[in-house]
């Protein structure tokens, strides 16, 4: 068979055996997405910080929480700085202090440019990616081998290997395997961050954290993070591979973006409940360690369950602070969810259609 006959789009959805992509393959696909992401998610973030800072309501906190669906991290607004008479203090970081006034996101964005350089907007992106390209390669490798092992599976058994239900367990499989990987480094990152300390400072700083919690204060915060990524994440693969099906056999850049763009505000929307715990207890945690000189002071009394928080939260206030930052969740996730699979989506196809090709090549020598 002519590799000609296979089309490019078609291509997309070939699951055979014979041209499936290499794990290497697939984290190459992955990084590739997680970086385009992160280069153009990252200065529409910067923007939104500035502007709270300006307005005080982030002002008042020492670190910003930020989740785009695909990648989440703290990054602190204040740092350390040791002075030999009166001891440590905090001040705000150069970029979120920088005493600029706007008048809306567009002028955000002219006036950080044309005032401060145009790589001002991707401010705080190194540090970033330190965790985000790591959890996001896990992730999506992790869900790709999950899904074509029970496809597999599921075929030899049933002689059906299209069930839905492959992709949501394939989904909230590989984010539990994923957050649960990188949550240890997170707080230490933060730390070393805001601190500024070196490798062996970081060192005593999680002898620190064992001596005081043992190895489960590695994972504090986790399960509020599992309860708000896990379900996200078996609710975002199952709607965008249903909608990549209405399409048949044939599938595109484009359409992935929109299948993307379309699962992502779905899953943001049915999960901002727990997005609004998680919001509130990640960044009370984390100002906790960064205002300490060690990494973690010796054990305090643990917050409740993350539903019974739910249900604090709508007798105090009602369903619309359950639902609150609702709409710019679904801003901020559906372009990065768009972005992020519809990169990864076509680096399959590219690698799908080398290995295709090597395929073909190595059968016409034969």
């Amino acid at each position: 068979m002519n590799s000609k006959s296979y089309s490019f789009n078609k291509l997309s959805h070939i699951d055979d055996p014979r041209f499936r992509i290499t794990p290497v393959q697939q984290m190459a696909a992955a990084c590739t997405g997680a970086l385009i992401t992160s280069f153009l998610v990252t200065p529409l973030d910067v923007i939104k910080v500035r502007m709270q800072a300006q307005s005080r309501i982030t002002g008042k906190h020492k670190c910003f929480f930020y989740s785009n669906g695909l990648m989440d991290h703290i990054c602190p607004c204040n740092e350390i700085k040791k002075n030999s008479t009166n001891g440590p203090y905090y001040r705000n970081v150069q970029w979120f202090d920088r005493p600029t006034q706007f008048n809306g996101t567009l002028d955000a964005f002219k006036k950080i440019s044309r005032n401060e350089g145009i790589l001002s907007l991707w401010s705080g992106l190194s540090p970033t990616l330190v965790l985000a390209l790591p959890a996001t390669i896990i992730y999506f490798v992790s869900y790709e081998q999950i899904r074509c092992y029970l496809q597999d599976l599921t075929e030899s058994h049933t002689n059906n290997n299209n069930l839905l239900w492959i992709s949501g367990v394939s989904g909230c499989i590989a984010r539990f395997g994923a957050a649960t990987s990188v949550s240890p480094l997170e707080l230490i990152r933060t730390k070393m961050q805001s601190k500024k300390l070196s490798y062996l400072e970081a060192h005593q700083a999680l002898k620190s954290l064992l001596k005081y919690h043992g190895y489960k204060g590695l994972w504090k915060g986790l399960g509020s993070t599992l309860l708000r990524d896990v379900p996200f994440s078996g609710i975002y693969w199952v709607t965008y591979e249903h909608i990549k099906k209405i399409s048949g056999q044939s599938t595109t850049f484009m359409y992935n973006f929109m299948a993307g763009s379309i699962a992502g505000t779905l899953a943001a929307a049915l999960t901002t409940p727990f997005d609004v715990v998680k919001t509130i207890r990640q960044i009370e945690l984390t100002e906790k360690e960064i205002m300490t000189e060690v990494i973690l002071e010796p054990p305090r009394k643990a917050s409740g369950w993350t539903v019974k928080a739910i249900v604090e939260i709508y007798q105090k206030n009602g369903m619309r602070a359950i639902f609150s930052g609702l709409v710019p969740r679904i801003i901020k996730i559906a372009p990065a969810c768009a972005i992020m699979v519809s990169t990864f989506e076509y680096g399959k196809t590219f690698f799908q259609n080398r290995n295709m090709q090597v395929h073909t090549n190595f059968n016409d020598i034969l």
